[in-house]
């Protein structure tokens, strides 16, 4: 059963234009509101529902997807969307970009505040609104404005940063942009309050279990920004942070299991088995490993977005998304291989390869009708078939911002950071963690062949892109590969200035930080021509962020330019 939210309230849009918040019957919140538990539940649900937009999962997929090396653009007719991504592709970006705007995300931060500051007052007028309730209430708006602003740093790094709540036009919205370790300590401290008073992961059996923020949640998105600070700044002591969280997870996951839910460890992991993996995560979905996930549908909130983007979009109805599947998707053993086992379930549920002459693929994985025994290199014995009932206008796909498999290369990739020499058993541990992942995925005549053997990883430097490979492997698609490609580099490169904003910098006339060369031709070879001008135009770190639309500007006067967009010749002399 999946929890299927109703849409409460209009909400407002930080930074950009504001509008008074409107309830259906068009009182204003403040008017006649905030006297009952139920209208404290509506707005809450309003947070979570205003996360379910198009907009959201577009720019997620766009920023976590298509800026990396896993995701192609398809040749279809010209429309707003097609230019936005045909100028993101060819590393062209505009201030004008359509994906460049972060309003939709200020929105759901704006619904968290607004319920931080006003629940307290139900509790004083309706004696059923209890402290508890309260508390989990102020949890879950916590950690999901933390979320929201950890996707704004890591997309377009010096943003405004906000904890009041915006209800009419009138109030000053002109925020300046904070340097973005200041936004993430902000984070950090609302996740850790967050986390003392989360529901418990076991307090439900149903949707809600991973459909609102729990514990779990909390500890895996703190992991999550950990490893990123851990990678920004290179400090152990981050990565440590990371490791320590991310156990938490793992160890709640392995204490909800229970045999009523059958057969499933995989190596001490609550994993499914690889033959059923697909059908519990994508189909069934709310699955046991997984952790949070966004609830649609197909009715009341189609996940239209994802399937515009990856299955088809309104064009004569055609089998045809926006994007597909590079070409590091193809066929096992030739080139660089995304997968080196053709009996890893992972390359047969993930991605369709049609033709071997294209360059781009079909993307299976969540929203693909084809059936598992076109083209199946291992046969579709043992395994279940995908939902084959699927409609453009009702598609009820979740949306995953984490599961188990992703904690777990998490703490993987940064144990691989805190091993002091190749002695380390971190190191030792961390490739357990891989090959767990990658075992519960292997076609069972595969696994004695498996190439991941601990005596061709036992290196740090072996090991690191091992662990993001495997990461490639378990979470395409996901929205999770430019922000791993990010880490990478800031692990191979000095001088980030990340308690700096870059307009500090540049107007101390300070040299960008150059991206990794590695970290560049990653990015790149997705491209069959132009992939080593594609690499000079992100010859420095403000390319890996996005430019701050041109419309926020024009409302907010205490913005700035990121310097990589900017024209005047002041914000040329770094390059």
């Amino acid at each position: 059963m999946k929890k299927y939210i109703s849409i409460i309230l209009a909400s407002i849009a930080m930074v950009s234009c504001v509008d008074t918040v409107l309830l259906p019957d068009d009182k204003t919140v403040d008017e006649d509101f905030w006297k009952t538990k139920d209208e404290v539940a509506q707005m809450v649900n309003g947070a979570y529902h205003s996360m379910l937009s198009a907009d959201v999962i577009n720019r997620l997929i766009v920023w976590g997807d298509f800026r990396s090396d896993e995701l192609k653009m398809v040749s279809i007719d010209a429309n707003a969307t097609v230019n936005a991504l045909t100028e993101i592709d060819a590393v062209n970006i505009q201030t004008t970009n359509t994906f460049a705007t972060w309003g939709c995300l200020y929105k759901v931060i704006n619904n968290c505040n607004i319920v931080l500051d006003k629940a307290p007052e139900v509790m004083e007028i309706d004696p059923s609104y209890t402290e508890g309730d309260y508390l989990t209430d102020r949890s879950q708006m916590l950690a999901l404005r933390a979320l929201c602003y950890f996707y704004l740093v890591r997309n377009f790094r010096d943003v405004p940063y906000s904890a009041k709540s915006y209800m009419t036009s009138s109030q000053e919205m002109n925020i300046p942009q904070l340097a973005p370790d200041s936004v993430l300590q902000l984070c950090i401290k609302d996740l850790e309050e967050a986390e003392t008073i989360a529901l418990d992961p076991s307090a439900f059996t149903d949707w809600r279990r991973v459909g609102w923020i729990n514990r779990d949640a909390v500890n895996a998105i703190l992991a999550d920004i950990y490893l990123w600070l851990g990678s920004v700044h290179h400090d152990a002591n981050y990565y440590q942070k990371c490791v320590d969280y991310c156990d938490k997870v793992i160890a709640s996951k392995q204490a909800q299991h229970t045999p009523d839910r059958g057969e499933i460890q995989v190596n001490e992991y609550p994993l499914a088995d690889g033959r059923e993996a697909f059908e519990e995560l994508y189909i069934d979905q709310n699955a046991e490993e997984s952790i949070f996930e966004l609830q649609y549908n197909g009715n009341s909130n189609s996940n239209t977005a994802l399937c515009q983007m990856y299955f088809k979009y309104a064009k004569n109805n055609s089998p045809s998304g926006y994007v597909r599947a590079a070409s590091i998707f193809g066929t096992v053993g030739t080139g660089q291989p995304v997968y080196t086992q053709t009996g890893d379930y992972r390359f047969i549920n993930n991605v369709f390869e049609p033709n071997t002459n294209l360059e781009a693929y079909d993307i299976r994985k969540m929203v693909s009708l084809t059936a598992l025994t076109v083209n199946n290199p291992v046969g579709a014995a043992g395994m279940k078939r995908r939902d084959e009932s699927r409609q453009y206008d009702r598609f009820a796909q979740n949306y995953i911002f984490y599961r188990l498999t992703d904690v777990m290369l998490m703490k993987a990739e940064a144990q691989v950071q805190l091993a002091v020499d190749d002695d380390d058993i971190r190191l030792r541990q961390a490739f357990n963690l891989v090959q767990a992942v990658n075992n519960r995925s292997l076609y069972s005549g595969n696994l004695a062949s498996d190439s991941l053997k601990f005596n061709y990883y036992k290196t740090r430097v072996d090991l690191e892109p091992l662990v993001m490979t495997e990461r490639l492997r378990e979470l395409c698609f996901e929205g999770k590969r430019w922000y791993d490609l990010m880490r990478y580099n800031f692990r191979h490169v000095e001088g980030i200035e990340y308690g700096k904003t870059l307009y500090q910098q540049q107007e101390e006339g300070k040299e960008f930080t150059r991206n990794d060369a590695t970290f560049l031709n990653l990015v790149t070879r997705k491209y069959t021509s132009g992939a080593a001008a594609a690499a000079s135009k992100m010859r420095t770190e403000p390319y890996l962020y996005m430019p701050v639309n041109q419309s926020d500007i024009d409302v907010n006067y205490n913005l700035h330019q990121n310097p990589a967009y900017r024209s005047d010749s002041e914000y040329e002399k770094n390059y």
